[in-house]
């Protein structure tokens, strides 16, 4: 009996270590801007079969590079009190069985993109995941505070994996798509990097608030917030969407910057910030499914 437990209780162990590698939080969020596309994409549903395919083969890329990028970056987490208790810092997977899992994931995601869906999509996903690893964790993280604008790229492609699923093209209204998403990463990431200012500090990562101190920090974020909403705009044109869209961006981009502008006079508002910055990316996308769907 006390066998059979111990061996139970290692599997759910090993189990929620490799969940955790490839942090599903984050796929989350890519996922919620590729379905969006997609219907943009079709101006209609584009079929449930294809959403699944799509996203499953989103998942494993992202997942893919979310496990390489903890390989990269133990020796930052195991330095953090928020990662500290990730996989590789607790050594609850080996270094060679992380990055194993990272490569099959991202292969998989590739061959499995091309052959469900379309292999401009295939490519997008693994061109995202090389740029995540090799640009952003390995160089951008390390060395400049403009790290997250630049490496925002890589969060933004989902956008245009979503579109080029459907069509095997990409058109201005999923650049456009992908340019909200990369506008948006920087108020989102420094949010989280004021309140975790500490933590970036004692590892030596050069994020804004740890290089140019908190003031300069907010004001970015509040400067950032009005530019997503201002670009946010640009689709409607862009991608012919109705009143439905246009009056969601509209206040939603209103809400970003007011919720933002907070940050001026209290910095304990970082994580209210933060979360805000998913639920305006969620609202807005979802406002574009919505307005092509109904």
């Amino acid at each position: 009996m006390t066998s059979v437990t111990t061996t139970a209780g290692w599997s759910s162990g090993r189990v929620r270590a490799y969940v955790a590698l490839i942090k599903p939080r984050i796929i989350e969020l890519l996922l919620i801007t590729t379905v969006p596309a997609m219907v943009l994409a079709a101006q209609a549903w584009p079929g449930t079969w294809l959403v699944v395919a799509t996203l499953l083969g989103g998942i494993m890329s992202a997942g893919g590079a979310n496990a390489i990028n903890n390989v990269v970056d133990r020796d930052i987490d195991s330095r953090m009190d928020r990662t500290r208790r990730r996989p590789l810092p607790t050594r609850s997977l080996g270094v060679g069985e992380a990055l194993a899992v990272g490569i099959v994931l991202g292969v998989g995601g590739f061959v499995w993109l091309w052959l469900t869906t379309t292999l401009l999509a295939g490519l997008l996903a693994t061109a995202a995941l090389v740029f995540y690893v090799l640009v952003y964790t390995m160089f951008l993280k390390r060395t400049t505070p403009q790290n997250i604008v630049i490496g925002g790229a890589a969060g933004a492609v989902p956008a245009l994996v979503g579109w080029a699923a459907v069509t095997g093209t990409l058109a201005l209204p999923a650049w456009v798509l992908f340019a909200v998403v990369f506008f948006w990463t920087p108020p989102h990431f420094w949010a989280l990097a004021l309140q975790f200012e500490e933590d970036y500090a004692r590892a030596g990562v050069p994020m804004l608030p740890v290089v140019s101190g908190e003031r300069m920090t907010t004001l970015q974020i509040t400067l950032y917030a009005a530019v997503v909403g201002g670009v946010s705009l640009m689709l409607q044109p862009a991608a012919d969407l109705g009143g439905l869209y246009l009056w969601s961006a509209v206040g939603l981009g209103l809400a970003f910057v007011a919720v933002a502008a907070t940050l001026l006079r209290d910095r304990s508002r970082a994580m209210m910030v933060f979360r805000f910055s998913n639920i305006y990316l969620t609202l807005l996308f979802s406002a574009v499914m919505l307005d092509v769907m109904l």
